[in-house]
């Protein structure tokens, strides 16, 4: 049996015949006994080890990084639940609005050196980054998988791409150019620089807490800014094995700081980041109702965002295409885990004349990646499951079929949910335009390409979408008429990748992250004229 790499391509590439879900990175995790939360454990004051044993898995308490230092809060700490076992895992130090203000500050005087540092100086810190989290990845895997109840290959997934990222980010600081144009004075010149904009306020999210968090901060460093990152309170660890990784590289203090805080705590830590006169630019990855909100205030204070938000991705099944293949690839896209990706798939449109055909290999495909034998998957919060049966029970009662799954199952713990499909989904289902962030799926049927294009155009998101065709001059022609921010033929909408640009449109969000299309969202021109 071919085993799974850790990467989604690997995902892509493997003949559906070969998929065994006996493989151990589609297996549900158990909480390790050596990272439960041990009272009588304590921190000795060091980042890490070195050896891939972090002395942060050995604390009670998750410390907060401020200024490369790390800080124990014992005024607002919370409890972190794991969503596996329903159990504690450890406490987390939670950030007031006072210390926020001070990660800003100090972020504020490193600036004023790091903005100078030379691009093959932060080559050197971004390339030992990698290897540090290359060489520790299972340990910061564990986190992950502790904290949001990721699969090993989803995990593992995180680690490599965010290890790529790094990589592939190290060498770019170089790239970033300014112009010499022509004036219309004569004896007159100019020049355009681009320089670093100050100090940058990241928010990335739980799911994919590696790539997203690493990202929310490394385009911003490598063209010379400072970064308060603020994470999810459902993965604190996980966020703090971030600064961890930079502080071991040489990361100067103030360059990163990372943060989490109190559910109760959000507004007031959030509008204290936001407020402050050294922050010149958000970023932000996650819900679209909260991405209205960061923006809305970013706005007020006239500062730019750059959003990626949420998505009702489509996946246009053509009438040529390959049925199996495309039905293994929608079961990964919409179901990835438990469904809880922006990218994921949440509308599957097929052409009535294989619909039957399509719907036996898709039940057959998701009965390969979650056997109705095992566990069913787990989503990180209680209140997923609800939404997802919620939005399956709505369409059921106004007409909808629910074609595999049943949402009445009751399973040995509420954060868990099996995977639904449920077909003939229309406009006056909360499902069709919801997204459902959670392991189920609409399916719908349609006569053409011009209807397929105006199903998937039908949504108030954009980030991503499939097309699934034997054709690729059909495939094209399709995805340049679906508005999103990437399509992918003949592979699930789940994608993204380094040398990529990621982001949506709508209200999936504006700008873009990775490669050297990140590195220019933190930067802003100034023009110097002179006279000859």
């Amino acid at each position: 049996m071919q085993r799974l790499g850790t990467s989604f391509g690997a995902l892509q590439a493997l003949p559906t015949r070969d998929w065994n879900p006996d493989l151990p990175q589609f297996q549900p995790n158990r909480t390790s006994p050596d990272h439960t939360n041990r009272e009588d454990d304590t921190m000795n004051g060091n980042s890490s080890s070195g050896n891939g044993e972090s002395n942060g898995s050995k604390t009670s308490t998750v410390p907060l990084w401020i200024a490369g230092e790390e800080v124990t809060s014992n005024t607002t700490p919370f409890d972190v639940v794991s969503p596996t076992t329903s159990q504690k895992l450890w406490s987390a130090s939670g950030t007031t609005p006072d210390q926020a203000i001070e990660a800003v500050d100090k972020a504020q005087e490193a600036f004023k050196s790091w903005r100078r540092t030379k691009p093959a100086a932060i080559r050197t810190i971004l390339l030992k980054a990698a290897d540090i989290m290359e060489k520790r990845q299972e340990e910061l895997a564990s986190y992950m998988k502790e904290e949001t109840g990721a699969l090993d290959a989803f995990a593992g997934f995180n680690m490599m791409t965010t290890i790529e990222n790094l990589r592939d980010v190290a060498g770019r600081a170089a790239n970033i150019m300014g112009v010499i144009p022509q004036t219309g004075t004569a004896g007159q010149g100019a020049l355009v620089f681009k320089e670093p904009m100050g100090v940058i306020l990241g928010i990335a999210p739980w799911n994919a807490p590696y790539i997203l968090g690493v990202r929310a901060a490394l385009y911003a460093i490598a063209a010379g800014n400072c970064v308060v990152l603020k994470g999810s309170e459902l993965s604190p660890r996980t966020f703090w094995a971030i600064g961890s990784v930079f502080a071991e590289a040489g990361l100067p203090k103030g360059v990163l700081s990372v943060i989490y805080h109190r559910p109760e705590d959000a507004v007031a830590v959030t509008n204290a980041l936001i407020e402050s006169p050294h922050v010149k630019k958000v970023n932000f990855t996650g819900s679209t109702n909260v991405g209205a909100i960061i923006a809305s205030k970013a706005g007020k204070e006239l500062k730019p965002v750059l959003l990626e938000l949420g998505g009702k991705a489509s996946a246009v099944i053509c009438e040529d295409a390959d049925v199996e293949s495309a039905a293994f690839q929608c079961a990964l896209g919409a179901f990835l885990h438990s469904g809880q990706i922006c990218m994921s798939t949440e509308r599957i449109l097929v052409d009535r004349k294989i619909l039957d055909k399509f719907v036996e290999a898709l039940k057959g495909a998701v009965e390969k990646v979650f056997p109705s034998s095992g566990e069913a998957p787990v989503l990180v919060a209680k209140a997923g499951v609800e939404k997802n049966r919620n939005l399956v029970n709505d369409a059921v009662k106004k007409g909808a079929k629910l074609t595999y799954g049943n949402v009445e199952t009751k399973e040995d713990s509420a954060y868990r949910i099996r995977p639904l499909i449920v077909q003939d989904v229309k406009k006056d289902m909360d499902l069709y335009y919801t997204e459902s962030f959670g392991p189920s799926v609409s399916l719908i049927g349609f006569e053409n390409d011009e209807e397929a294009i105006e199903i998937a155009n039908d949504t108030e998101y954009g980030l991503s979408g499939a097309v699934f065709t034997a054709s690729l001059a059909r495939g094209l022609k399709i995805a340049k008429e679906i508005d999103s921010g990437a399509v992918h033929i003949n592979s699930m909408s789940v994608h993204d990748e380094s040398m990529l640009p990621h982001g949506g449109v709508k209200k999936s969000g504006w700008g873009r992250f990775n490669a050297q299309w990140g590195i220019e969202e933190f930067v802003k021109l100034k023009t110097v004229t002179y006279m000859e």
